[in-house]
């Protein structure tokens, strides 16, 4: 896979992550959401705005995690590409 591509994958999960976790705390204040997810409330300021590239897959799924919310992970493979 083109280096492209693994950052466009890895773009597309971490942007799930995040607007799961805005859900989330969509009806609390910066403050309420900080003490609720462990993190500052800079860190929530960002998640709020997007900032999709400040956030790794571990930090936004520890967040998740904290807010009570079960990740699963799913693959899938091109039709004729075998894996030995």
């Amino acid at each position: 896979m083109r280096r492209g591509a693994v950052q466009t994958e890895n773009m597309k999960i971490r942007t799930k992550l995040l607007d799961e976790l805005c859900d989330h705390i969509m009806d609390m204040t910066q403050v309420e959401a900080a003490k609720f997810l462990g993190v500052s409330q800079p860190r929530i300021s960002a998640l709020r705005r997007e900032k999709y590239k400040l956030f790794t897959i571990d930090a936004l799924v520890n967040m998740l995690a904290r807010a009570g919310v079960r990740v699963r992970v799913s693959f899938s493979r091109p039709s004729g590409i075998e894996v030995t």
